[in-house]
């Protein structure tokens, strides 16, 4: 036992000068990591300004360098075999490690692709699987955004890379469109000069494309006119502008004296309705009292009510900006946008 023990003691004491100078290369390696990756990444920012990217490959080349170091350190040490397992159960574990954290990877891949190509920006006003906002943070798990009640959604970045992203903030122009109705005695091509001059008179409203008047659908008791409008979304909002077009519009009908009927309703008696002849002499005359009808307002009236309230069309994305700038982050992490 003893002579094992002093034949195990002499090959000890044999590779120590090796192992002590494998020892001194890993931990040298391990300094170096950091500064060699970085120097190695710099040809990387030609290609790609994202900044995701440059963090990931920074973080391998300095994982090969430090493997590099312990690979150097078990050959000189005589540990050949152990060095060749290690690096061959890297592999195997990377694979089970993909496979238990496939979500996780799913989504930091869906962040590296979102960073390249770069869809929307911080501060865009998107659409994602029906939720609609601000982008506030995009980390490497999940895009944040705050949507126009000011709650803040969290949407995986493999569910927006999959999905289809509406970005309303890349072309300014968004068009709008509500339906309104006269009645059948109405003039269409009167009703559609006074939906156009009330178009052209309210400043939101872009001349270039240009609004459209259209008949949409002959109704039971209407004539349905598509009143289509371009705005600004930078500068205004759409239902602000929708709003004011609605009123104004019903407003300078109703001054022109046109009918705006409610639709038909058709009432059935299953067991019919009896109906009792009175005698016209016995019957007392009944004296009706003319009520005089509400002249609806016009135009006109309606700025004199609202005389001193300057009408608010601006857009409430600017709004929704400042509340996520002072909300605190959802969760921790750096923007990768």
């Amino acid at each position: 036992m003893s002579k094992e023990l002093s034949v195990y003691w002499s090959e000890f004491v044999a590779a120590l000068p090796l192992a002590t100078i494998g020892l001194v290369i890993a931990l040298v390696m391990l300094m170096l990591a950091k500064p060699l990756s970085s120097q190695m990444i710099k040809p990387i920012s030609y290609i790609s300004s994202s900044i995701l990217i440059q963090k990931v490959v920074r973080r391998i080349f300095s994982l090969l360098v430090i493997l590099l170091g312990i690979y150097i350190f078990l050959r000189l040490a005589g540990l050949e075999e152990f060095a060749i397992a290690i690096l061959s159960g890297t592999g195997v574990v990377g694979l089970i490690i993909g496979f238990a954290f496939k979500d996780i990877a799913e989504n930091f891949i869906s962040s590296l692709l979102l960073s390249v190509q770069k869809p929307f920006k911080i501060d865009d006003v998107i659409e994602v699987q029906g939720h609609m906002g601000v982008v506030k943070q995009v980390t490497a798990r999940a895009t944040t955004l705050v949507d126009f009640d000011g709650n803040h959604i969290q949407i995986p970045n493999s569910t927006v890379y999959k999905n289809v992203i509406r970005n309303m903030t890349a072309n300014p122009k968004c068009r709008g469109y509500f339906v309104i109705g006269i009645g059948y005695d109405s003039s269409i091509i009167k009703a559609q000069q006074l939906a156009m001059d009330t178009l052209k008179e309210t400043s939101a409203v872009l001349s270039d494309p240009e609004p459209q008047v259209l008949v949409d659908i002959l109704a039971s008791s209407t004539i349905n006119l598509k009143i289509y409008f371009w705005v600004n979304i930078h500068e205004h909002s759409l239902l602000k502008v929708k709003s004011l077009l609605m009123r104004t519009i019903m407003r300078s009908f109703e001054k022109a004296g046109m009918s705006m009927p409610d639709d038909a309703r058709e009432i059935i008696f299953p067991q019919g309705i009896t109906v009792h002849q009175h005698d016209e002499k016995r019957a007392a005359p009944i004296v009706e009292q003319e009520k005089e009808e509400p002249k609806p307002k016009s135009n006109e009236e309606d700025l004199i009510a609202a005389e001193g309230q300057k009408v608010d069309l601006s857009s409430d994305a600017e709004d929704i900006r400042e509340q996520a700038k002072q909300a605190r982050d959802p969760e921790q992490g750096e923007n990768i946008l």
